[in-house]
């Protein structure tokens, strides 16, 4: 079946519409847009996570285009309706790079008629995405939100003899047969993702797509009463192991059984207002026609060291467009890699507008809680606007 054609209307907010654009980089993107009927308004560029869509801008989208904007958010390459949906585990990985990533991105501003946009606001996996937009082309993206997940910037390269690893950058040797080793064996989520079996546990779980998510979204968010994040000392496996088993998980569980003893109760789920079930539904009825080795893909280039050796030529170099951080006071997102958020705040970023942690949200910040959230991007927007 052809999967190139837009969202039902019913399913979209209104003022938001579907459509496909060729972003000139091999990739023919599905966006999500509003404001788009009005010519010459700034642009913003919205960057979805995993496993999310553009969808997950469903609430953004409306709002931001009545303070003036036009909207984008698309599916990112691999995710949705979006071109290289139907990735295959041994297809080529270079094209998920954060490179090529930002060549995506680049390619759709000007492919939707803009040469730059106000800001752009990348969330959980979108997030560096995002970050890695304003590093590399500042002249393109004039701001930069980070939701969830915190940028440690670009790997380090030690003047001198000095091997020690920047602060917050994940260490790509060790972390494996650490956790394996602990009296509880454990399993870090990224490099389980990187499996070739990752993508068939969740995508042919017993459960069902629509349940695995549910209980996945559930897990992850505020509503699950174990979410109390703090600061890891280290990255030391018994530091790694105090974080919940979606991050660090049981061993011989993959992440459908990791989540299946967390599905929350029929009365949870109706009283679930931030994901009720017509629009858990949209993300089920993508996610089970594509499976999801398109976003995993991400998870493979961000533990193998082949992918990291372009990346270091931009050692040192900081963000110095006006960016702001966003997360859930429940979300153990910003906290999963010990130094990120130190050193996102302190070092990397050189105009830091604000740190903002949103009560009772979890990792879905933007979902969860909307209202919260749109008020800070409006001020950072105005803000940064002049």
């Amino acid at each position: 079946m052809n999967w190139q054609i837009p969202y039902d209307p019913a399913v979209l907010p209104a003022g938001v519409r579907s459509r496909f654009v060729d972003n000139n980089n091999g990739c023919v993107m599905h966006v999500l847009e509003a404001g788009h009927e009005t010519a010459g308004r700034p642009c913003v560029l919205l960057l979805h996570g995993f496993p999310e869509l553009a969808y997950s801008w469903r609430r953004q989208l409306p709002f931001l285009a009545s303070r003036g904007y036009h909207v984008v958010a698309p599916d990112l390459r691999g995710y949705g309706r979006s071109g290289g949906a139907d990735v295959r585990y041994d297809d080529d990985l270079l094209p998920y790079s954060f490179i090529h990533r930002v060549a995506d991105a680049v390619g759709l501003v000007k492919a939707v008629g803009y040469e730059h946009v106000a800001a752009v606001i990348g969330h959980d996996y979108g997030s560096p995405v995002a970050a890695w937009c304003a590093l590399l082309r500042p002249d393109v993206f004039h701001a930069l939100v980070m939701m969830s997940a915190a940028f440690p910037g670009a790997p380090a390269l030690p003047t001198g003899p000095a091997k020690a690893p920047a602060k917050g950058a994940l260490p790509l040797a060790g972390i494996p047969e650490s956790l394996a080793a602990l009296p509880r064996p454990r399993k870090h989520y990224r490099w389980y993702y990187a499996t070739r079996q990752a993508n068939e546990d969740m995508w042919h779980c017993p459960q069902g797509v629509q349940d695995f998510l549910r209980a996945y979204f559930h897990y992850k968010s505020g509503d699950w009463p174990g979410n109390d994040p703090f600061d890891l000392g280290s990255w030391a496996a018994e530091e790694l192991a105090k974080m919940p088993t979606y991050y660090v998980m049981d061993r011989d569980r993959d992440m459908a059984q990791t989540v299946a003893p967390e599905m929350p109760t029929p009365a949870q789920v109706a009283a679930c207002g931030w994901l009720p079930k017509p629009e858990l539904t949209v993300y089920a009825g993508e996610y089970g026609r594509t499976g999801f080795q398109g976003g995993l893909q991400g998870y493979r280039i961000g533990t193998d060291p082949r992918f990291t050796g372009e990346l270091k030529a931009f050692a040192g170099r900081t963000i110095d467009v006006p960016a702001l951080f966003v997360s859930g006071a429940r979300d153990w997102g910003a906290y999963q890699s010990p130094g990120a958020l130190e050193r996102m705040t302190s070092e990397v970023c050189t105009r830091m507008a604000g740190t903002h942690f949103v009560e009772g949200a979890g990792h879905w910040v933007q979902q969860e809680r909307a209202d919260p959230v749109n008020s800070l991007l409006g001020g950072f927007l105005s803000e940064v606007a002049g």
